[in-house]
């Protein structure tokens, strides 16, 4: 499922850094890197679907749940007033940042939520990216470049990492549970 949702945020945050590029050659590596997060979906989503009722480490009705549900649901506010104040304010280049931020600081709990410390490292990772974009002058190219060009190949090589050891353990679980 990670890499199911990594490919799409690929393509999204990929998409996003088209804005302000330095120059038109950056629109075919973001157009690379868009159409490899697709495909990482692509891949990764009929297997979500085809295990979608294997065991997962957030139950509905558990704490867990009401926890994620929410961060989610907090996340979603503090998105959407940042991203309606900051463009009144005339901060509208901090927008991609911001919501970069947004993203990193969510995977701290989803890691704990899904017991997955592979978010944690998303987590750090986009926080980082998320800051140094926001701090860098506008000059070159725009905020939201940065994020994509840099949180968008964290997406796919974390997404991508997920989808290859999430196959392994449902290959071995299949293995076990077949009848030698």
């Amino acid at each position: 499922m990670i890499g199911a949702i990594f490919g799409v945020a690929t393509m999204a945050w990929t998409g996003w850094a088209q804005e302000g590029p330095p120059s038109d050659a950056w629109a075919i590596v973001l157009g690379i890197l868009s159409v490899l997060g697709i495909a990482l979906a692509a891949l990764s989503i009929p297997l979500a679907i085809r295990n979608w009722r294997a065991g997962t480490a957030i139950e509905p009705k558990s704490m867990a749940f009401r926890v994620y549900l929410v961060v989610f649901w907090v996340e979603i506010v503090i998105a959407a007033v940042g991203g309606i104040i900051l463009p009144l304010v005339g901060l509208e280049r901090l927008v991609a940042p911001y919501i970069l931020l947004i993203v990193g600081v969510h995977f701290f709990a989803l890691a704990v939520v899904f017991k997955q410390n592979v978010l944690h490292l998303a987590g750090a990772v986009l926080v980082v990216v998320a800051v140094i974009a926001a701090i860098i002058p506008t000059g070159v190219a725009a905020n939201s470049f940065w994020c994509g060009i840099v949180g968008g190949p964290v997406f796919l090589i974390i997404g991508a990492w997920c989808t290859v050891a999430g196959r392994r353990v449902l290959k071995a679980a299949k293995a076990a549970a077949t009848p030698a």
